[in-house]
C-alpha cells in the first residue's frame, strides 16, 4: 500500500467517525482534499451535505464557529451560502479526538450547494462577452450584498476569525507563510521579493481611509457557485476581517490572463457599485491588492511543495507578483 493510499484510508475512516457524530452511516464521498477534506454525506432525510475534515491546527474551535456564525447571518440576509447542520445535542461543530496515529480535529457538516462552479483555476472561462459580462457584474453585486449585510451583523461574543490586515499580509508570520523567505525560492527571488514586500508595506502604510470589515478571503472561481442568474458563495474557510478591496483583488486575479480580463474587471465594479459605493479611491487601491493577494500565494504553495504540481504553481505565482509589482510601481 503506497503513503497516498494509506492517507485516503485514514481519512476516510476519520470521516466515517465524524459523521456517526450525526448519526449518518451511508459511506461518505471524498470530494477534495486540501486545505480541509471535504466528503459528500447523506443526511437522514436522503438530502446530500458537505462534511469537512478541518486540517489540525488551522483553525480553533472558536474560529470554526465563528465561520459558522457568518455563514447563518448571510443565509438570514437572502444571501445563497451553505447552512450549518447541527447534531442531535444541537452541536454545530465535533472534535475528533487523536486516535491512531491521527492528530485531533475538528469537522462539522454543511448543508449542500447545487450550484456549478464558475470555472477552474488555470482552465480558460468558456463564455461569451456576453455572457461574462452577466456572470460578473451578478458576483460584483453578491459581494457587495454580502459586505453590506455583514456591515450590518453583530458578531456573537467570542467570535474569532483571523484578519488580512497588514499583520496577516506583510507581518513577520503572514497568515499564508513567509513569502519571502520560504521553500522553493532561489536567492534572487528571495532578495527581491523581499524588496516588493517593503514596496507593498510603504503602499499599505500610505492608504486613506478604505473599506473594512469581514470578508469571505476566498472567492476563486471555484467557490462561486452559478445557478441560472443567482450566485451562491461557497468555502468561509478564510474569511475574516480584511479591506474589501482584497475581496475584490482574489476574485479578480485568477482571471488575469484571459483575453477579456478588463471585461471581467469592469462587470465586477460595476456589479459591485449597483448595491454598495466604491469610490476612486478605493480603485485606486486595486494593483496593491492583487499585488498583495498574488504575494500571499507564494507562501501558500512553499508549504505543499511535495503535492503533484505545486512547483509549477510556484512558478506561475512568482511570475504574477513579480509581474504585478511592476504594474504596481509604474503606477505610483
Amino acid at each position: 500500500m503506497t503513503g497516498g493510499d494509506l492517507l485516503l484510508r485514514r481519512l476516510q475512516a476519520r470521516a466515517v467517525q465524524a459523521q456517526a457524530r450525526w448519526g449518518l452511516s451511508t459511506p461518505p464521498v471524498l470530494l477534495k482534499y486540501r486545505e480541509n477534506a471535504v466528503f459528500r454525506v447523506q443526511l437522514a432525510d436522503g438530502r446530500p451535505a458537505a462534511l469537512r475534515l478541518h486540517r489540525p491546527g488551522y483553525h480553533s474551535a472558536a474560529e470554526l464557529a465563528s465561520e459558522l456564525h457568518l455563514m447563518t447571518a448571510l443565509r438570514a440576509a437572502g444571501l445563497r451560502v451553505p447552512r450549518p447542520i447541527l447534531t442531535a445535542e444541537g452541536a454545530a461543530t465535533v472534535t475528533l479526538a487523536a486516535d491512531a496515529g491521527q492528530p485531533a480535529q475538528h469537522a462539522d457538516i454543511v448543508s449542500w450547494m447545487e450550484g456549478t462552479p464558475l470555472g477552474q483555476t488555470g482552465i480558460p472561462l468558456d463564455m461569451t462577452a456576453a455572457q461574462l459580462t452577466s456572470v460578473f457584474t451578478a458576483l460584483g453585486r453578491t459581494m457587495a450584498q454580502m459586505h453590506s449585510a455583514l456591515d450590518q451583523w453583530q458578531p456573537p461574543p467570542g467570535f474569532a476569525r483571523k484578519a488580512w490586515d497588514g499583520e496577516g499580509l506583510l507581518g513577520a508570520a503572514p497568515l499564508w507563510g513567509r513569502f519571502w523567505d520560504c521553500a522553493g525560492l532561489r536567492a534572487e527571488e528571495a532578495a527581491r521579493l523581499q524588496a516588493i514586500r517593503a514596496l507593498a508595506a510603504t503602499g499599505l502604510s500610505r492608504l486613506g481611509r478604505l473599506d473594512y470589515g469581514l470578508i469571505h478571503a476566498d472567492l476563486v472561481r471555484e467557490n462561486v457557485l452559478l445557478t441560472g442568474s443567482t450566485v451562491e458563495m461557497i468555502d468561509f474557510d478564510d474569511s475574516g476581517p480584511g479591506w474589501r478591496m482584497f475581496d475584490i483583488a482574489t476574485a479578480l486575479i485568477k482571471n488575469r490572463r484571459e483575453p477579456d480580463y478588463r471585461r471581467i474587471e469592469a462587470a465586477l465594479i460595476a456589479g459591485y457599485r449597483t448595491a454598495r459605493a466604491l469610490d476612486a479611491q478605493d480603485l485606486q487601491a486595486l494593483p496593491l491588492f492583487l499585488l498583495l493577494r498574488a504575494l500571499s500565494y507564494i507562501g501558500w504553495a512553499a508549504a505543499r511543495l511535495e503535492e503533484p504540481g505545486t512547483r509549477d504553481r510556484m512558478a506561475r505565482f512568482l511570475c504574477d507578483a513579480f509581474d504585478l509589482a511592476d504594474a504596481y510601481q509604474r503606477g505610483l
